[in-house]
């Protein structure tokens, strides 16, 4: 953990008490002692440090300073759904390098049963994204939405969906590659496909809607490969 996460209604009083996993990361991992300044952040909320006050086998007590709540990240994701175990290991890279919103959506290559996976209930979602919050150092926990008609939500939803001025679709050897595209000072829209990619059709309704093609190349990538590689280059404007 680069920063240990808490909730908005764990602080008493400017004081912060852990008994869970992040005390025992203070203890073993980090090995501080009282005194010791670490950094810490309210979920979704600002940066923070936090000056032990107590620390013994039963519980951590911090003193807390809040600062400045982090801009929210100007990328935000439209991921045809992957394989459950690809999107486990996906979820705290996407919250690592900077989401602001994530948009899980079928296409007409991604498998039905695909949406039937635990990864997908809020608990071990939103468990996902911390920990690439705390990897990142950030408090900005994407918001996510689970699309399951694609079509519908481009076509009715998408322009209250997101705030993004930019919109790119990626496809193998199709369009301008992403790194020599232009830089926006808005929001980006990045929609990546299945393994396989996009179908034609779905190309064209991403085209009518305003994306515009761009690409990583003329390999072929895998799903985890392409999103980070993608949201990389987005994120580094």
């Amino acid at each position: 953990m680069n920063r240990i996460l808490y909730r908005q209604h764990e602080p008493v009083e400017g004081l912060l008490t852990l008994q869970d996993a992040r005390a025992d990361h203070i203890r073993k991992v980090l090995r501080a002692r009282p005194g010791d300044t670490l950094k810490l952040g309210r979920l979704n909320g600002p940066l923070a440090q936090g000056v032990i006050e107590t620390l013994d086998p039963q519980a951590v007590v911090l003193r807390l300073t809040e600062g400045e709540t982090p801009p929210r990240p100007g990328v935000d994701l439209l991921l045809a759904l992957p394989r459950p175990k690809v999107l486990r290991r996906l979820l705290p890279q996407i919250a690592a390098l900077g989401v602001g919103r994530l948009f899980l959506t079928n296409a007409a290559r991604v498998e039905r049963p695909y949406f039937d996976t635990h990864v997908l209930d809020p608990a071990p979602l939103e468990t996902a994204l911390i920990e690439g919050l705390t990897q990142a150092g950030d408090t900005r926990l994407p918001e996510v939405r689970v699309i399951r008609r694609l079509k519908i939500f481009l076509e009715d939803e998408l322009d209250t969906a997101t705030d993004a001025a930019r919109r790119l679709v990626l496809h193998p050897g199709r369009g301008t590659p992403l790194h020599r595209l232009p830089e926006s000072s808005g929001r980006t829209l990045l929609a990546i496909g299945p393994e396989g990619g996009w179908i034609p059709h779905e190309l064209d309704r991403f085209a009518a809607l305003g994306f515009v093609p761009a690409t990583l190349g003329p390999r072929i990538l895998r799903t985890d490969t392409a999103t980070l590689a993608a949201l990389a280059i987005a994120s580094a404007e």
